[in-house]
């Protein structure tokens, strides 16, 4: 089995090279988030240990463009931050399991393990009332006419389909599309929904994007 280790401190990624490949692992490992990137997409990996803390590009934005490519390989994240909001933003943004430092090495080879064997197929197509989007082709459908997409739109609207029927804040798609980059205008969502709502709910006759106000939006098929 193939493992990429993502850390930037020599001495633990030298630490989780040596113990995987005692537990039988091949290993190949990056130091920032752009090499990270380069080896992940260009590699067939059984799984891949990323650091959330990284230099050039952080574990979860990492993650997300690993998941905005198609990639499926599972993931294990690392951090040394044990807060709720990061195990969730990991896990929210694709990651299949979230070790918090420090641990012992024993228990990441399991975890490994756990993640490769419980490995799935691609996600499959998520669906709201006519609204079908299926994340491996990158495809979105109302009733069987296709929807063509940018692909910040596109990852709107996954993450909208994701929480389907739950209120998602502009805060969080910010965060989780923008990576909450300091440059990007606060009105960035509402333009963003506007350019789904032209191309979905007012094409097609059907209101699917809700607005709630003062909290965000929310996905809901037609009553």
């Amino acid at each position: 089995m193939h493992v990429l280790v993502v850390e930037d401190q020599p001495k633990m990624q030298d630490l989780l090279r040596q113990g995987l490949q005692e537990a039988g692992f091949a290993v190949d490992s990056a130091d920032d988030g752009p090499a990270a990137l380069d080896r992940a997409l260009g590699g067939a990996y059984d799984a891949v240990v990323l650091d959330v803390m990284l230099p050039g590009v952080d574990g979860f934005e990492v993650l997300r463009r690993l998941r905005e490519e198609a990639v499926w390989t599972p993931v294990l994240m690392l951090t040394a931050r044990d807060g709720v909001p990061d195990r969730v933003r990991g896990l929210d943004a694709g990651a299949d399991d979230y070790l918090v430092k420090p641990f012992a090495l024993s228990e990441l080879i399991s975890r490994v393990r756990a993640v490769i064997r419980r490995r799935s197929a691609p996600p499959a197509a998520l669906r709201c009332g006519p609204l079908e989007l299926d994340p491996t082709a990158r495809t979105v459908a109302v009733a069987g006419t296709r929807v063509e997409l940018s692909p910040r739109e596109f990852a709107v609207l996954w993450l909208l389909l994701q929480r389907q029927g739950a209120v998602v804040t502009r805060a969080d798609i910010l965060d989780q599309v923008w990576n909450a980059a300091p440059d990007v205008g606060s009105n960035v969502v509402e333009v963003y929904v506007r350019y789904l709502r032209d191309k979905i709910d007012r094409r097609f006759g059907v209101e699917l994007i809700h607005t709630v106000r003062g909290a965000g939006y929310r996905l809901a098929p037609p009553p």
